[in-house]
């Protein structure tokens, strides 16, 4: 196709023709290829590209044209499309029409450096808008676009999209590098040098290469702690457990691997903040996929453990500087009903309104902030509520006495619930170490007692029965040698479970043995079938350790019957950043084969027994059964 019917924007076009003929087809540039080769934004940031005739539909049998971005030496290239149209015919993209993505230089293989013939693809890409990735990065200076149609004929109309060239330099982790590593650093808080700094996955922004191992350690002086903030993190789209994925980071609350497991990140997730119980912290990426990601991009800092400066952090938004949501700071002349609840300080105490259990002031406002450690989440159980309502019909507390707790979503202060009225809440759990409360006494009344809080940090989900694993941040195991009948929970059961939040649930029996659940409550936000493109919560249940393909469970369900195939179970309870619910409750029950004929499930509210047949169970109470295969 001749280049004088392609139509782009950018001001800089050399017309190559490449004749070399060894061609590994599927893997390797095309050398038959035109190419439009960009060198120069011209004094601009960005320059723009497009497909041929864009915005009308591209032509049919484009045999190939390449798209050469050549940035300096100590360049990389971002290209973001704004529109992104190509038909897509067959799901792998590499059939039809498609878009392949060359990223890295032939160093590692038989070619000279720079992308060549011997170049294999980094990924190939067709759909709509949503099938292309937010940006695209080059591994150095060179990135190169090659383009494909097929004999037939569409109305797709192609894609536009910016470049620019940025200097790799900006993303250089702050550490040391160990010798004779690749990735492997260590930070170490020093005297007179910066208590703060920056980490970045190999080659971030652009996709980390496979089949590797990152370690970095952080060491605090004495009476130093450790803050750890994920920025950006994109592994793995989805919302799959992360016992499943080959790319994950492991953050450990020590120098060793050995230490407790403070996070496990695997898909993607913004503005995750992690906050060490001692001087050390260790962080492990580890890449086995053949698919990698963006990588990640992570804050870090030292601080003394009296938390003074964090402490200081938190007072200063609460009294001087206006929260998102809240409207206008308070004054620092009701400060003092403004608190900082630590747990270094203490692990579980008891908050109530001023002047409780008398009436509270009007125009009281008050804030308070709770700051945990290392595996630690704030729970928060509400023994007494009295708030004072102006009309029996409550449609929302906006304008009411209310209490409103926020959570950090994002990285950014977020508001979980409002109360108000007289109805005690459920309990609240953080989805961090980090929760804050507001509350707002704008009328109060004779009546109105105020609100007393029990609060407690804790580190097991207040899930009370298992047996809690150091290995993952939320995981219990349950033997049958050791009980073989009792409870199991949702996080923070019977109150809303929290958000951003995956816990792993192990039932090994004996020789023999299958588990039996009979879930007597299930609410878990979602729709049906439960994936992440509805944004939805989700129960899933397998008979391995490692299964992405069983069948998950979410909504209400009035009951729910489990078996497992063989004597193993594993439950896996996982919660996004959007809505809540308040879990699900199970009676368990290790059965021998030969019992398998007849159920006893117990009772434990009534200490009852219900001895039935699952043929019974299936006729008169029309529950649902599902055996894992």
């Amino acid at each position: 196709m001749g280049t004088e019917n392609m139509k782009t924007s950018t001001a800089l076009i050399l017309l190559l023709h490449l004749s070399l003929h060894t061609v590994d087809e599927g893997h390797a540039i095309n050398p038959s290829c035109t190419c439009l080769r960009f060198t120069s934004t011209y004094g601009k940031e960005r320059g723009t590209f497009s497909s041929p005739d864009y915005p009308r539909p591209y032509p049919a049998q484009i045999d190939c044209l390449l798209y050469t971005f050549v940035a300096a030496p100590h360049q990389i290239v971002e290209l973001v499309f704004t529109d992104f149209d190509i038909y897509k015919e067959h799901l792998d993209c590499i059939r039809g029409d498609y878009l392949k993505v060359y990223s890295e230089g032939g160093t590692h293989g038989p070619g000279p450096p720079g992308v060549n013939e011997y170049s294999a693809w980094t990924r190939a890409l067709c759909g709509s808008r949503l099938d292309a990735p937010p940006a695209l990065y080059s591994h150095g200076p060179l990135l190169v676009l090659e383009l494909h149609t097929g004999p037939k004929a569409t109305n797709a109309t192609g894609f536009v999209g910016t470049y620019r060239f940025i200097d790799r330099r900006n993303f250089e982790t702050d550490g040391v590098q160990v010798p004779d590593t690749w990735c492997d650093y260590v930070f170490n808080s020093q005297p007179n040098r910066p208590a703060h700094g920056r980490l970045y996955s190999p080659r971030y922004p652009s996709s980390y290469p496979s089949n590797i191992r990152c370690t970095y350690h952080f060491s605090a002086r004495q009476h130093e702690r450790i803050k750890l903030v994920f920025e950006e993190s994109f592994l793995q789209k989805g919302d799959e457990s992360c016992l499943n994925r080959a790319d994950i980071i492991k953050v450990f609350d020590g120098r060793l691997s050995t230490a407790p497991v403070l996070a496990m990140i695997c898909n993607e997730i913004v503005g995750y903040e992690i906050l060490s119980t001692g001087s050390d912290l260790l962080v492990q990426f580890t890449a086995n996929s053949n698919t990698p990601g963006q990588g990640f991009k992570a804050s870090y800092q030292f601080h003394m453990d009296d938390n003074s400066s964090a402490d200081s952090d938190i007072k200063k938004s609460s009294t001087t500087e206006s929260i998102s949501g809240l409207g206008p700071a308070v004054s620092a002349a009701t400060s003092s009903c403004h608190q900082v609840f630590n747990s270094d300080k203490s692990k579980s105490g008891k908050l109530t309104s001023p002047l409780y259990p008398s009436p509270y002031l009007q125009k009281t406002q008050c804030h308070y902030d709770f700051l945990a450690r290392g595996r630690e989440r704030v729970r928060l159980v509400f023994e007494d509520f009295s708030l004072q309502r102006m009309t029996e019909n409550i449609i929302d507390c906006e304008s009411m006495d209310s209490l409103d707790v926020f959570l950090y979503v994002d990285g950014r202060l977020e508001k979980m619930a409002s109360f108000c009225g007289n109805e005690i809440p459920k309990p609240i759990m953080s989805n961090g170490p980090k929760l804050s409360i507001e509350f707002r006494g704008i009328y109060s009344s004779r009546h109105s007692r105020g609100f007393k809080i029990s609060y407690a940090f804790v580190e097991d989900y207040g899930i009370t029965s298992g047996s809690q694993l150091l290995e993952f941040p939320c995981a219990f195991v349950f033997n049958s040698s050791e009980r073989e009948k009792g409870v199991v929970t949702s996080p923070n059961y019977p109150g809303l479970y929290p958000r951003d939040t995956e816990c792993n649930y192990f039932f090994y029996g004996n020789e023999n043995e299958r588990i039996h659940l009979h879930f007597t409550y299930f609410d878990v936000e979602g729709v049906v079938p439960c994936e992440a493109v509805s944004a939805s919560d989700y129960v899933q249940f397998s008979s391995q350790m490692i299964d992405s393909h069983s069948h998950r469970y979410c909504g209400q369900i009035k009951e729910l019957q489990v078996t497992s195939e063989k004597n193993f179970l594993r439950i896996t309870f996982k919660s996004n950043d959007r809505l809540d619910g308040t879990g699900f409750k199970a009676d368990y029950l290790f059965l021998r084969d030969s019992e398998m004929h007849s159920i006893t499930m117990p009772d434990t509210d009534s200490g009852t027994r219900l001895c039935t047949s699952i043929l019974v169970l299936l006729v008169l109470c029309d529950v649902i059964i599902m055996t894992l295969r």
